[in-house]
């Protein structure tokens, strides 16, 4: 299954699940399944997804609505539709506002990479447990949308990486009971500002306003389930995954290179601490997966006009174009 959220004209925002060229909305036919007894009764307001997942909704349920999607009427008891065409809807990020956002380090190409260019060796404390730092939740932006390089900027970077969002909530996960835990995965672009980045990273504390202006997640989550045939091992999985600057590819990578696979991820993540439903885990750039490690002689530091398109198997593509600050 795959899940969306979106807005559309003159109807305000929406989400629910794509299929094919059609966007249904999980509201509206849950109302329906609920008042002709297809459903029953659950304390939850699926308002949005995030309130869905916080209120004990999960991709069974989801899954059992959308079997019962093709019963449904053309229109809910106020006209409104409960099927519209993906391509008129503006796609926001799938989860609006997560409770929270890590973002990980766990491709050792990329890192290594990195790392390279700088003259610095690896440290083998990278190899004991998966890092990460917190970024903004509140500054996602969806597919299509324009990101504003920060007027400061000078040196702007995408970064192709894979999100993980949790179904459930927890705390000490097991790695097998964090897999367990994930809703799914979508496209994640970890835009960075590399010259603010730079300056900041020599005080030693980790990236701040070189990360925190802007986020891309989409198109779409998709569900742990639909991705069961590429499982190549615990949490983790056979994607191909792209990136191309103004058309041009640039990087292809696999997601099952990560080192650290996304049920370490989200163990290490909840220990200690409790998670909730709907944060959102980042994987990290894939190797090759950013100009910081292309080098800008190859692949120049992005401008206003450029697009930048992400793409990865199974789970969609996600554009964005970079506009000036202001």
């Amino acid at each position: 299954m795959r899940l969306a959220s979106w807005r559309e004209p003159l109807r305000g925002s929406d989400w629910g699940f794509v299929d094919g060229s059609s966007a249904w909305s999980v509201p509206r036919l849950y109302r329906w399944a609920l008042g002709t007894s297809r459903l029953a009764p659950a304390d939850r307001t699926p308002g949005t997804l995030l309130e869905y997942l916080s209120h004990g909704g999960h991709r069974g349920e989801l899954a059992a609505l959308a079997a019962l999607a093709h019963e449904a009427p053309c229109a809910d008891l106020d006209g409104r539709a409960f099927r519209a065409d993906l391509e008129g809807l503006a796609l926001l990020p799938p989860l609006l506002h997560p409770p929270g956002f890590r973002d990980f380090y766990s491709f050792e190409q990329h890192v290594k990479a990195a790392r390279a260019r700088r003259g610095l060796e690896m440290v083998p404390e990278w190899y004991e447990a998966p890092v990460f730092y917190f970024s903004n939740p509140h500054a996602l932006v969806g597919p299509g949308a324009e990101v504003a390089r920060p007027g400061a900027c000078r040196e702007l970077d995408f970064e192709l990486e894979v999100a993980a969002v949790l179904e459930r909530g927890g705390r000490d996960f097991s790695p097998a009971d964090g897999e367990g835990a994930i809703l799914g995965l979508c496209i994640l672009n970890d835009w960075s500002a590399r010259d603010i980045q730079r300056r900041e990273m020599k005080v030693g504390l980790g990236p701040s306003k070189g990360k925190d202006f802007a986020t891309s997640v989409g198109p779409w989550i998709t569900t742990l389930d639909e991705l069961a045939d590429r499982r190549v091992g615990p949490g983790r999985f056979d994607l191909a995954m792209t990136a191309r600057v103004n058309g041009r590819e640039v990087s292809r990578a696999n997601l099952k290179d990560m080192h650290f696979d996304f049920g370490r991820l989200v163990a290490h993540a909840a220990g200690g601490v409790e998670l909730l439903p709907g944060e959102l885990l980042g994987s990290g750039s894939a190797g090759t997966g950013c100009i910081l490690e292309l080098g800008p002689e190859n692949v120049p530091w992005l401008e206003p006009g450029d697009v930048v398109e992400l793409e990865v198997e199974r789970l969609g593509l996600l554009r964005n174009t970079v506009v000036s600050a202001g």
